[in-house]
């Protein structure tokens, strides 16, 4: 029985594991999102230096310019949204594989406290009766 528990333990751990990692990786797809946006934000703001500096040349293709940022800029902000969603969704998976492998865990521990009391038990009634039959055997003449 006892191997059995163990075996779904190590299971529960290579879960938890692995959800661990898709979590990693969306937080990771989280952070290149939100540096493509600065980056972004950056990039418009020197494009606005530059069309302000020269308004006949790069100013006229200034609004062109502005107006694929900001479709760009809608469309990095939904892919923010659509990950930090799965973040969440993947934060409650790894809460609930590691809540599985806690249960899988304490049931193992329990399970060896009860071995040890009984063995222990066990091993008190034995020395009992040895203290007895020791008791009887100096009585009896």
């Amino acid at each position: 029985m006892s191997k059995s528990i163990k075996t779904l333990i190590k299971l529960s751990k290579f879960n938890v594991d692995e959800k661990r990692r898709v979590l990693l990786a969306l937080q990771e797809r989280e952070e290149q999102i939100i540096d493509e946006i600065k980056r972004s934000e950056e990039q418009l703001a020197e494009e606005q230096r530059i069309a302000a500096e020269d308004s006949t040349g790069a100013g006229f293709a200034y609004g062109a310019y502005a107006k694929s940022w900001l479709g760009r800029r809608e469309q990095l902000f939904r892919m923010l949204d659509s990950v930090r969603a799965e973040i969440i969704t993947a934060r409650d998976a790894v809460a609930e594989a590691f809540s599985e492998l806690k249960t899988y865990e304490t049931v193992l521990k329990e399970r060896e406290r009860r071995a040890r009391e009984e063995a222990d038990r066990k091993e008190q009634t034995f020395l009992d009766e040895v203290g007895l039959n020791m008791f009887r055997q100096r009585e009896t003449p």
